[in-house]
């Protein structure tokens, strides 16, 4: 089985080594990632510019851009042969909610289902997380189930996974993505020059995190499993629009 990895948080990062390391066991791994913090890039991809691509002592490859950029040069033209699977992650960091509308980490698995591969964005509950090789550890089993499995539609899986021993972790969920309160303030701040410069606000807490939702599965303990898909259409709003626009004035 071969394997693209890639994330958001650079490819310096400890949970992508973690994920690289554990999942060397049982597939062919490739890693394509930016070569530095790229956390809330979303989908964007780098246009107006061309980009390059290095290879780091332990054979990762980093691009100048976007983890978007790194999923796309690495299928379009990077790899000589297709993965059967993309992986980002483990991001330093929940995804859950509203955050996958914004995340870097998401959007690098979301560029592997958009052509056609089954992908999966893994992220650990908190920051600065102490049990990287935990959500490892639960990425090589749901690889393994994903390939005794029959599902045969493109998936895209967002993976919250919370930060503690294997051990403790109580099982796993399928889950929908909840919602959150809307963000903090911006944070103003004087430069020594005397500037104003802003830094964006911390993220709301849930608003919709009841039983079903990812919030919730992963402040009991489980590992949080959300299909996702990328279809932005209101389809319960077409006709109502339909009837809008035929209305008159």
């Amino acid at each position: 089985m071969k394997i693209l990895l890639s994330n958001d948080d650079g490819y310096l990062a400890p949970g992508l080594a973690a994920l690289a390391q554990h999942l060397s066991k049982i597939a062919d791994i490739t890693v394509v990632a930016p070569e530095r913090n790229r956390s809330g890039a979303s989908n964007s991809l780098t246009l107006d510019r061309p980009l390059s691509v290095k290879q780091a002592a332990n054979g990762f490859f980093y691009v100048n851009g976007t983890p978007t950029d790194c999923v796309h040069i690495a299928l379009t033209g990077l790899m000589q042969e297709m993965p059967d699977m993309v992986i980002s992650g483990i991001n330093d960091g929940a995804n859950m909610g509203d955050d996958t509308i914004y995340s870097g980490t998401v959007a690098a698995a979301t560029e592997g289902y958009l052509l056609g591969i089954p992908s999966f964005a893994v992220s650990m509950s908190q920051h600065q997380p102490s049990h990287f090789e935990t959500a490892a550890s639960i990425m090589v089993d749901l690889v393994k189930r994903f390939n005794h499995s029959e599902i045969l539609e493109p998936t895209l899986l967002n993976v919250n996974v919370p930060d503690v021993p294997l051990s403790e972790i109580k099982g796993q969920k399928i889950t929908r993505l909840g919602k959150r309160h809307k963000a903090e303030p911006v944070i103003q701040l004087k430069t020594p020059r005397g500037e104003t410069v802003y830094w964006v606000g911390a993220a709301g807490q849930p608003n919709d995190g009841g039983e079903g939702t990812d919030f919730h599965a992963v402040a009991q303990g489980f590992v949080s499993i959300s299909p996702i898909q990328v279809d932005l259409t209101k389809h319960s709003q077409i006709n109502t629009m339909q009837q809008w626009l035929q209305a008159k004035n």
